[in-house]
């Protein structure tokens, strides 16, 4: 048993020896001197303390986590039983008011007059006070309505008593309507009670989203860096969770995991803007004002499930032009290869319009994971020392970290070299391009080079 279902239980089992002690004690004293008020309140407190029976049955099964019949747990019983509470108090309020009626009618005698009768009710308060105060912290605390209910029967059950007292005092002076008045009392505090309530209730049976909750979860989802916007966002409320679906409109650049990063983040959001909260994210991928063109293909390509790169494009006075090398399989016959190249160039036709100029590079898609293994230590020291004496023209030194792998597709050399952290990248991947490629023209077998340029001093 977690922490709140013990804490609910508990307070819901002291009630229930309160409520049985003061109950037969203010039954035994109204039938004792014929008051119809605290023979009413007696009942009143009955009921609380079958209500308070219920709730010590109920919160143990509230808290129970979700299963495979009940996907949002099993707080709304513990609304379904406060419902049943309510029904029970217009059922007592209705049977007061029918004999206060009768009494009022027929004139029936006033109680006698017992100072036992004052004390009794005085201690009743006192009780009550307690229990209503500490229903009510645990209710907050936990976000039971059950326990809520429970509070308010016993703040009613204090109001009660003062109206009995009042009664009992006037039926004293001689106001032989004085203990009726205040039955009639009781029963009207009691629907009063029972209405407000019940509506509180049914609202959450409906699923009516909680008063200022949206807000909240709409800001807190709102502030995750990556929320573009929000398309919908619904709130329904079972025991102390608020359950949220929220279809969040999200970046279409944005690859899964910084998606599924985003989702994580707004968790936590609205689990500190709410405390309890269990968030089902839905992601609307949507193209944003500042996206580039280059952003807009790659776009097109990953919808379409193809892999691309060294995409470039330009602006020849007003005419867009595209190129594009698109990696296909190295097995697949050029008709089908083709097929797939026009189909890339006519979504971006259809996305940029139809003057756009395409050219689509079909190549061979590594594959990935080539048999391979490391060259000889002599063949490495020829390939580092011929890249040493390719690097003279002073930006590129300090050829280092030098390896070389035998694969079936040809050699793969891999290299870290330093260059002026002034330098740009352009300027960089120049040298170093030039150097692959007279590299790759003294040894013929090379089949890829893999370089990595660092400032001086960086660590590899």
């Amino acid at each position: 048993m977690n922490t709140i279902t013990h804490t609910k239980s508990r307070v819901a089992a002291i009630s229930i020896v309160a409520s049985g002690s003061m109950a037969a004690i203010k039954f035994a004293v109204g039938i004792a001197i014929g008051s119809l008020a605290l023979i009413s309140e007696a009942l009143h407190s009955s009921i609380d303390l079958v209500a308070t029976v219920i709730t010590w049955l109920v919160v143990r099964v509230s808290d129970r986590p979700a299963d495979d019949a009940h996907h949002y747990g099993h707080g709304k019983i513990e609304s379904l039983s406060a419902l049943g509470v309510i029904a029970m108090l217009y059922v007592l309020a209705g049977g007061i008011l029918v004999e206060a009626y009768g009494r009022l009618r027929e004139g029936v005698v006033p109680p006698t007059f017992s100072a036992f009768a004052f004390v009794v009710l005085a201690i009743d308060i006192g009780v009550n006070l307690w229990r209503a105060h500490a229903l009510h912290r645990a209710a907050t605390d936990t976000k039971s309505q059950a326990l809520a209910a429970d509070a308010l029967h016993f703040a009613s059950d204090v109001m009660g008593s003062f109206a009995v007292i009042v009664g009992l005092t006037l039926s004293a002076f001689g106001f032989q309507w004085g203990d009726s008045a205040a039955a009639i009392g009781v029963a009207v505090m009691i629907s009063i009670l029972g209405l407000r309530l019940g509506r509180a209730t049914v609202q959450t049976l409906l699923d009516r989203a909680p008063e200022g909750v949206s807000e909240k979860a709409r800001l807190a989802i709102s502030a995750v860096p990556g929320v573009v916007g929000i398309e919908r966002l619904r709130v329904r409320m079972v025991g102390p969770t608020h359950f949220i679906d929220a279809d969040v409109e999200v970046p279409r650049t944005y690859p899964i995991d910084r998606v599924d990063e985003i989702k994580r983040r707004a968790q936590a959001a609205v689990t500190l803007a709410l405390e309890d909260a269990d968030l089902s994210f839905t992601a609307i991928p949507v193209a944003r004002d500042n996206e580039s063109v280059r952003e807009r293909i790659m776009v097109i390509a990953r919808n379409s499930g193809l892999a691309v790169h060294h995409v470039t494009v330009h602006d020849l006075g007003g005419k867009l032009t595209v190129s594009i090398d698109l990696e296909v399989d190295g097995e697949m016959p050029l008709l089908e290869a083709h097929d797939i190249a026009h189909q890339l160039e006519r979504h971006i036709y259809e996305e940029f319009g139809p003057d756009v100029e395409v050219d689509t590079h079909i190549e061979p898609l590594e594959p990935e994971l080539p048999h391979g293994a490391d060259a000889t230590p002599a063949r490495a020291a020829e390939i580092h020392n011929a890249l040493t004496g390719l690097a003279t023209d002073g930006v590129i030194y300090d050829i280092h970290s030098v390896r070389v792998r035998d694969t079936d597709a040809g050699e793969i050399v891999n290299f870290h070299c330093r260059a002026s952290p002034s330098l740009s990248v352009i300027a960089v991947h120049e040298h170093v391009d030039e150097i692959e490629r007279r590299l790759r023209r003294a040894f013929p077998s090379v089949k890829r080079v893999i370089s990595h340029a660092e400032p001086p001093n960086a660590a590899d």
